[in-house]
């Protein structure tokens, strides 16, 4: 899972109806974060369907979107190895704790059970994996979201403003969390938002969107 992975954007051009709504060039090497900034409506959670493989056909794009140096542009999004991670933790109400991380783990991985409670333990929820998601706080939702990306094993993570819904006194946490696991994972990712104090964490270059 610590193979150096790396994510190159190339003359990334997005266009609504014939208008241009935002370009990009960008390279992002692991482990490292690059942020992108703008108001409502500068294309952020655009560029990111985009990247992921899900963009309305109502938009026009072109560029290249190049990982480990394979161009996946025409990729599916299911082919892409790209993991995501969204303001809500969207746990599955209908399996546990545990089946929620089982879930997305590639069939070749041995001792699922093991790896499972193992990265519990790394997120203080030691013991929850029967839990039902139900009975999680804000909080232990989003460690448990966090761990079932990473042990999806992607090579490249995508952040749509994954902290703007917890309480306030969480976030700085639950940031330096999320960082810190996507750097030890040696995963480039590209984080979406509006609060100055997600950038700042990040740590990383910051690109601004305008309208």
């Amino acid at each position: 899972m610590n193979t150096a992975h790396r994510l190159v954007l190339e003359d990334i051009h997005i266009a609504l109806a014939g208008s241009p709504l935002l370009s990009l060039d960008a390279e992002i090497g692991p482990g490292e974060v690059l942020t992108v900034m703008g108001p409502s409506g500068s294309g952020k959670s655009t560029l990111l369907a985009y990247l992921a493989g899900f963009l309305a056909p109502s938009f026009q794009a072109s560029g290249r979107v190049l990982l480990d140096g394979h161009d996946i542009s025409r990729l599916p999004a299911e082919r892409r190895g790209i993991g995501l991670l969204f303001q809500d933790p969207l746990l599955f109400p209908h399996l546990s704790v545990a089946g929620n991380l089982r879930f997305g783990m590639p069939r070749t991985v041995p001792d699922k059970a093991g790896r499972i409670e193992a990265a519990l333990e790394q997120v203080g929820l030691s013991g929850f994996g029967s839990r039902d998601p139900a009975t999680l706080s804000g909080g232990q939702k989003a460690r448990v979201a966090l761990m079932r990306l990473l042990l999806s094993e992607p090579c490249a993570v995508l952040l749509d403003e994954p902290f703007s819904k917890l309480d306030r006194p969480l976030r700085h946490d639950m940031r330096r969390l999320v960082f810190d696991r996507l750097r030890e994972a040696g995963l480039p990712s590209l984080l979406v938002t509006h609060d100055r104090e997600d950038a700042e964490d990040a740590g990383g270059r910051v690109i601004e969107l305008s309208h």
